[in-house]
Order: C-alpha cells, then sequence, then structure tokens
C-alpha cells in the first residue's frame, strides 16, 4: 500500500513539474510566433492572445504549487528573529496551518468564482471556455493548502528532500 501511494505521489509530481514546463514552453513559442507573425508577415494568429493570458494564470498557479512544493515561497519574516529558539518552531507550524487555511478559503470561493464563469458560459479562445481555463485556481489552491497542512502538522515534512529542504529554515528550529 505504501509503495502504490508512493508511486501515485511521485506520479503527481512529475505531473505538475511537465504542466509547468509545458505551459511555459507552448507560452515562448507562441509568443515568439506571434511576433515574428506580426513583424515580418503582417499577420498572427488571431486565438494566441487570449491563449497566451491563460498560459500566464497557469504557468503563475503551477510555478506556486511549485514553489510550495519545494519550500521556496516567499515568507515574509519578521517576528521570528526576535523570538527564542523554542517559540520559533510553534511559531513555523502555527505559520503554515494559517497559511493552509487561507489557501483553503481562497479554493473555495475560487470554486464558486468558477461556478459563475460556467453559468455565463464564455468562450476563452479557440471554443474552450474560460471557466475550464480557469480551473488551475482552485487546483493550485486546494493543493498548496493541503501541502501547507502536511507542514504545521510534521515540520520536518518534504516533498522533494534535498539536505537543506529536511527541516524547517534554521532559523525556525
Amino acid at each position: 500500500m505504501r509503495l502504490t501511494l508512493s508511486r501515485i505521489h511521485n506520479f503527481l509530481l512529475a505531473t505538475e513539474t511537465f504542466l509547468l514546463l509545458f505551459f511555459l514552453l507552448t507560452a515562448i513559442l507562441l509568443a515568439s510566433s506571434q511576433i515574428i507573425l506580426r513583424n515580418f508577415f503582417d499577420s498572427g494568429i488571431f486565438w494566441a492572445d487570449s491563449a497566451l493570458r491563460i498560459f500566464v494564470l497557469w504557468i503563475g498557479m503551477l510555478g506556486a504549487m511549485f514553489a510550495s512544493r519545494n519550500r521556496k515561497h516567499i515568507r515574509i519574516d519578521v517576528l521570528s528573529h526576535y523570538l527564542p529558539a523554542k517559540l520559533q518552531g510553534n511559531i513555523w507550524r502555527v505559520t503554515e496551518l494559517i497559511t493552509a487555511i487561507v489557501c483553503a478559503i481562497v479554493a473555495y470561493y475560487s470554486i464558486e468564482f468558477i461556478q459563475y464563469e460556467y453559468e455565463d458560459g464564455l468562450i476563452a479562445f479557440a471554443n474552450v471556455p474560460v471557466w475550464l481555463c480557469e480551473t488551475i485556481i482552485p487546483l493550485a489552491f486546494i493543493v498548496m493548502a493541503l501541502r501547507y497542512l502536511c507542514y504545521s502538522i510534521m515540520p520536518g515534512y518534504s516533498l522533494n528532500p534535498e539536505p537543506s529542504d529536511i527541516n524547517p529554515p534554521s532559523e525556525f528550529t
């Protein structure tokens, strides 16, 4: 059972990485094609600008998931340097728990937002509905909420164990 879960986990991490690279490379190629077509052939792909906006959304959300997976997310750390070492670990856990709660709230409201977009029936580009393009928002926040929840419960938990990522940063231990 544990081996199966580990394989599923590794597959999901690989899928996340693949999607990030796929959307990034596709966006670069599409934007480059648009530049070449506009500057040299006075034409372009009529849906490319809309698609690029959606790709930027997906790249941003997948990048946030990737950052949370590697514990490379942005932190505003003002107080932990002034707290006793014994409190720093607990502050770390509380911060991760609050982050998980905020991500879960954002996921909930983004699902509600997508329901409204579905009811509107708008098209983003090339007959692709807007709501489908925006599904990355709740998905990413659900994944990040689960990750931060794991981090708050198990401070040594890491998705990609590297020597520097096995435990919380040294200022929190």
